[in-house]
């Protein structure tokens, strides 16, 4: 019996030390300060040696592609640029990347004729179609394009409050309004800013200048939101970049934070449970590991 006891509490004291380990993520941002990847110990990896990207990802093969106002690289760890593409001169500015299953890579383009594009390896475009952001503003048409597994294009776009899913030929499928009355209508600011497609069907948006985080189902109705109204720290501070993890918790990046936290992990039920608090604050995120290990699959970001 005194062995059986005494097997319970070892068992329980392990159980409490894993449960209150603290949480360690290594990650990449593209930011306004720095543009590269931060280890588990907060410090600076890896530095692309450009601030102010937009968008960005640490791809498998360990390759970083990321993307500027004026271009976009994929690099290898040592800066050698293996992959380019400069926004063409009729447009403002790039918007997004994503390297996609093809091998080809997504950009937006925003300016006077908004358009999304799919560029090869070798740099020429074999897709585009124009995007529908309902404004003029080039720096406000869009973020955050990403492509769906079905084919079709997630877009959002800021001053329309809408989340459009385009097909390949540019029409307009279906649409997430964000200045719902129930999210405090046109007057909250509801500018959604990433737009992830979640495995059941739901669409994650973070609505910057809003200051909330919202799920919505495929009919568009809220079906979870968090902001600073959960929180005593007040960590929403115009959210833009975000990631949702394999465990379920939500990752958002607080690009206009002008205090402690830049990034910050949320959980299902509301609690904050990790922060980074350095320096560097963040327009995009990818986490890349956890306590040491590395974050399974493509990241929905």
């Amino acid at each position: 019996m005194k062995a059986i006891t005494l097997t319970l509490l070892s068992f329980l004291a392990v159980a409490a030390t894993a449960q209150a380990e603290e949480i360690r993520h290594s990650f990449f941002i593209a930011g306004p300060s720095f543009t590269g990847i931060i280890d588990e110990d907060g410090k600076e990896e890896w530095d692309s040696g450009k601030a102010a990207a937009r968008d960005g990802y640490v791809l498998p093969n360990g390759n970083i592609l990321i993307a500027w106002t004026d271009e976009a690289k994929e690099f290898q760890r040592d800066k050698k640029v293996v992959w380019s593409y400069k926004k063409s001169p009729e447009s403002n500015e790039l918007g997004t990347i994503e390297r996609l299953d093809s091998g080809n890579t997504l950009v937006t383009e925003l300016g006077r004729k908004p358009r999304l594009l799919e560029v090869d390896p070798q740099g020429q475009i074999k897709l585009e179609f124009p995007l529908q952001p309902e404004t003029d503003n080039a720096h406000m048409q869009t973020r955050m394009a990403r492509k769906l597994p079905s084919g079709t294009y997630l877009v959002p776009h800021l001053l329309a409050f809408k989340v459009k899913e385009y097909s390949a030929d540019g029409k307009v499928l279906s649409e997430i309004k964000t200045d719902l009355e129930g999210l405090g209508g046109r007057k909250a600011e509801n500018w959604p800013f990433t737009a992830i497609r979640l495995e059941n069907g739901n669409t994650l948006v973070n609505l910057t200048h809003g200051n909330k985080t919202v799920e919505f189902d495929s009919t568009g109705k809220v079906v979870w939101q968090v902001s600073n109204d959960d929180f005593p720290e007040k960590p929403f501070a115009d959210p833009c970049g975000g990631q949702r993890l394999p465990n379920g918790n939500t990752v958002i990046a607080s690009y206009g934070s002008r205090g402690d936290i830049k990034v910050f992990e949320v959980t299902r039920d509301k609690k904050l449970v990790w922060k980074y608090t350095g320096k560097h604050r963040a327009h995009e995120i990818q986490v890349l590991t956890t306590n040491g290990k590395p974050i399974e699959g493509k990241p929905l970001k």
